[in-house]
Parts: C-alpha cells; structure tokens; sequence
C-alpha cells in the first residue's frame, strides 16, 4: 500500500512540472514583448552635419507625444570607420548603394530616407512608425538584421510541448506498471 501512495504522489509532482515550465515560458514572451514593441529607427548620420543635426531634434521634439513608440539607433558614420562600414552594407543589401551615399541615411521599418527635410519627410516618417507600430511584431521588418543576416529567428516552444507530453506520458506508464506490479505481488 505504501508504494502506490508514493506512486501517486510522483504523479502529483510530474504533473505540477509541466506547468511551471509553460508559466515561465509565457512570462518571458511577455516581458519580451514589452521590451522590443517600439519602432526601431535607424540613424545613420555625421557629426557636424546640419541636416543630421535637424533629423535629431525633429526626433526629440516629437518624443513626448511619440516617445513610446519608437527609439531611435543612432549610428556617427564619419568618425566611426565600423557604422560607416555598417551603412554601406545596409545600404548595398537594400539596393541603395547608388543613392544612400550621405546622411542623414534612415530606416524605419522597410522604408528609407537619404537627407532630412522637415517639410518633406516629417509626416511620411511619422506615417512609417505607426505603420510598424501597428503590426506585430514577427510581421516587422528590420532593414538592419536583414542587411547584415541577422534576422531573428522565433524559437519554436512546440519541441519543448513535446518533450515534456512525452515525459509526462512516460512517467504515468511507469507508475500504472508498477501499480500492475504492485497488485499482481499482493495477490
């Protein structure tokens, strides 16, 4: 009798310990979620130039009303040999190598812009953030993980599922054969 309620109370616990691990799972889904929901937009841009210098507070004047839904990556391009580098790649990849030759060079989702002029490109930019901003996530394009092959790639939780069902369906046939066992002894 004492070996079927030990084999009963592993049971309990084996069942309990696929749960934590999808609570745990969808916790940090959500956490993610939270983090990386703003808009990346990227900034390639000069020190000293004076159209980088208007993009940028063009950028911080509308962060009080827009802050929380983009954040702006900002990459120096002519004292920085490696974002120089960077913006050729991403500009070459994009089939823009011909036309994004200065800065500023931005990139909001799958949309650039060579130059900034306020009157111009202000509303065609806010028009792309709330575009990306309104699609999910794993439907996001990011110009700059795609010119340097780094997309991410979404980890699967289905060959976690499975692992576990199977654990799960292991451990219930272990304890039903030794409750066979266990009776088949007695009598």
């Amino acid at each position: 009798m004492k070996t079927i309620k030990y084999l009963f109370l592993l049971l309990a616990m084996v069942m309990v310990l696929p749960l934590t691990v999808f609570a745990e799972g969808e916790e940090e889904e959500t956490t993610a979620t939270q983090e990386d929901y703003r808009v990346k937009v990227y900034f390639f841009r000069g020190e000293g130039c004076p159209h980088c210098a208007e993009a940028e507070e063009w950028f911080e004047e509308i962060k009080p009303e827009y802050g929380d839904m983009f954040v702006v990556e900002d990459y120096e391009t002519w004292y920085d040999e490696t974002n120089s580098n960077l913006m050729k790649q991403v500009a070459e990849v994009r089939g823009e190598a011909e036309t994004a030759t200065g800065v500023p060079y931005i990139l909001i989702g799958d949309k650039s812009w060579v130059g900034f002029d306020k009157d111009l490109y202000a509303d065609e930019m806010l028009a792309q953030i709330n575009t990306v901003y309104g699609q999910d996530l794993d439907a996001r394009y990011d110009a700059l993980k795609a010119a340097i092959g780094e997309l991410p790639v979404k980890e699967s939780t289905t060959g976690k599922d499975v692992v576990a069902l199977l654990l799960i369906l292991l451990v219930v046939s272990g304890i039903c054969f030794g409750i066979y066992k266990a009776r088949n002894a007695t009598n």
